[in-house]
């Protein structure tokens, strides 16, 4: 099994209690993920992310094919860093660490997803020609979302 990783790192002038009550709450996925992907939560997580946490989805990632996705929420360390996996869903495995530290006027979020394709060598094909490709597509839209949103970091 060949598992790939992708990395992406983000400062945004907010403060570190804006950016997780963003980030933690499943139901605000579908603003910052492109249209495309058709992307919704089908299950109604209630009150604070923690460890165990179950969320369901629906997405159309490839061909219009609708998939079900379920994802668990493995670690928390609040307003710090939280880990989601994959219990069902379009991967053979996906771990994704999302990383939050409060910097000089804002805050830095890094995430760090690991993940595998399902079905051998085809897979790894498919992550070649499309896969790949689009993962970081989802990662690039939601960057400039929140650029557009939140604007950027003034240096000093």
């Amino acid at each position: 099994m060949k598992i790939y990783q992708m990395r992406r790192q983000q400062q945004l002038p907010i403060s570190l209690e804006e950016a997780w009550t963003l980030f933690s709450d499943p139901g605000k996925l579908p603003d910052i993920t492109p249209s495309w992907m058709q992307f919704t939560v089908t299950s109604q997580p209630k009150g604070n992310i923690y460890p165990g946490m179950i969320t369901t989805y629906h997405l159309r990632p490839l061909l219009g094919i609708r998939l079900t996705w379920v994802t668990e929420i493995t670690q928390v360390q609040d307003q710090v860093y939280f880990v989601d996996e994959q219990r069902f869903g379009p991967y053979r495995f996906w771990h994704h660490e999302h990383h939050f530290k409060a910097i000089e006027g804002g805050v830095e979020i890094i995430d760090i997803v690991n993940y595998a394709m399902p079905v051998g060598v085809i897979g790894q094909a498919v992550h070649q020609v499309n896969v790949g490709r689009k993962l970081h597509d989802v990662f690039d839209y939601r960057y400039q979302t929140l650029k557009q949103k939140f604007g950027v970091m003034r240096h000093v």
